[in-house]
């Protein structure tokens, strides 16, 4: 018998792309258009007007920078009188008119300025040394060399560097404006009046600077930024992690669906679960992964980076507190305004918080409207409290108090917030529902 072909098994087809409507037409639809131009418009406008806004005159902006100034001059005698001419500087420095309220001279003696020093509650400070009257009553005598009176700068680079700078540039503006005006009185005297031309320069003009360092910080700290960099980071992880947390639960409990590439992965069945228990699971996922990332972080700083930090332990401790409310405050947006909780948190958290830091330019020297953003939000008590610990010793005036503080504020309010609209919601029957396909 003739062998029968063997059948053939048809070639798996391909599935066809889905057909229907093309994106041409979409485009053409103006009320695709309506909703994410708004949003993205208002986006773009509301940032730039927030960042560029507070950076582009801290010199016309600056309020009550706050300076010291120190006395330590013994007097002597000057035309055959006792006088303090150092007294006579500090004062004439801090009355000087055209100054306006930039500026906030505070006359400290030396303890008081070194301890504000080493707090970061003055951005630098001038010092009249013991010797200034001697020294000025020196010049036009007999030495073809006299010793030419200074007075000491010292500045604060853990306050930042923009700051710090900002202070010296302060400075050395008013002590070359009380050079010249000692220079007008000494220029009078019977002494300076048969001085060579030499030392009638050196009378006009008497004053030297000198600019030291008066609370130095370690060579790796990036100027002073270091504190806002970490603390940058604390947030972001905050944020981030909260966000990430969020949607994986979404995803696990059935709620949403994980798309990885071009495969959509469909989660089921549902478990049913209340808004409340939703939350409470989001948030102590968001508070024990606090303690993964402030690890991490530090690992990347202070080990692998050998960033110059000190009190390791306490800015753990510190990392994971801040990192864990900021985890919170985002879920009790998210809770509590669904989608439109991302853009919300995210202004609260990120586009008001950075500007008004005051970490990359000081407080005294942004507009009014973000000195009162910087009274409650997060970023700004955030960097206190590291910069403390970083640049300050861990003193509880220099900031550490108050971001402890507003730490237990921002989770309180974060729970009761978040809770109270969940159980509002559970009540009102506003339960959490899967959308079928049209």
């Amino acid at each position: 018998m003739p062998s029968q072909p063997e059948p053939t098994l048809p070639e798996p087809r391909r599935p066809e792309p889905p057909t229907g409507v093309k994106a041409r037409r979409v485009l053409r639809n103006p009320r695709i258009w309506v909703v994410p131009g708004v949003l993205v418009g208002l986006l773009s406008l509301l940032m730039s007007l927030l960042y560029l806004g507070g950076i582009l005159d801290p010199r016309g902006d600056l309020h009550d920078l706050p300076i010291a100034l120190v006395n330590t001059d013994r007097g002597a005698t000057v035309a055959g009188q006792q006088q303090n001419l150092g007294e006579q500087v500090v004062t004439g420095i801090a009355t000087a008119p055209g100054q306006g309220d930039a500026v906030s001279w505070r006359q400290l003696d030396e303890a008081t300025a070194k301890e504000q020093l080493a707090s970061g509650k003055i951005y630098g400070a001038l010092q009249v040394p013991p010797e200034f009257t001697a020294t000025v009553a020196a010049l036009g005598g007999a030495s073809e060399r006299p010793a030419r009176p200074t007075v000491l700068q010292y500045t604060n680079p853990g306050v930042g560097s923009l700051g710090s700078s900002l202070a010296a540039q302060i400075g050395q503006q008013a002590v070359h404006q009380a050079s010249l005006a000692l220079g007008a009185r000494l220029a009078a005297l019977p002494q300076a009046q048969g001085a060579g031309d030499a030392a009638r320069l050196l009378i006009a003009d008497p004053i030297a600077l000198t600019t030291t360092v008066g609370h130095p910080i370690g060579n790796r700290s990036g100027l002073g930024l270091s504190a806002f960099y970490y603390t940058l980071l604390l947030v972001l992880a905050g944020f981030f992690g909260a966000n990430i947390i969020g949607n994986g639960v979404d995803v696990a409990l059935g709620y949403a669906d994980n798309e990885v590439g071009p495969c959509l992965l469909y989660t089921s069945p549902v478990v049913p679960i209340s808004r409340t228990s939703t939350l409470a699971v989001k948030c102590a996922m968001s508070v024990g992964l606090s303690l993964l990332t402030s690890s991490l972080i530090m690992l990347a700083a202070a080990v692998i980076l050998d960033m110059d930090a000190d009190h390791l332990p306490l800015l753990w401790i510190f990392s994971v507190c801040a990192s864990s409310a900021v985890g919170l405050g985002v879920q009790a947006i998210n809770a509590a305004f669904g989608g439109l909780g991302l853009l919300i948190s995210m202004f609260v958290f990120i586009v008001l918080g950075l500007p008004s830091s005051g970490a990359t330019i000081p407080l005294d020297a942004l507009p009014s409207f973000y000195r009162f953003l910087s009274l409650f939000e997060p970023m700004r008590q955030l960097t206190d409290g590291v910069r403390a610990i970083l640049f300050f010793d861990a003193q509880a005036d220099a900031g550490l108090t108050r971001a402890w503080v507003w730490i237990a504020i921002g989770t309180v309010a974060a729970l009761l917030f978040g809770f109270a609209m969940t159980r509002y919601y559970d009540r009102k029957g506003l339960h959490r529902t899967v959308p079928e396909l049209a």
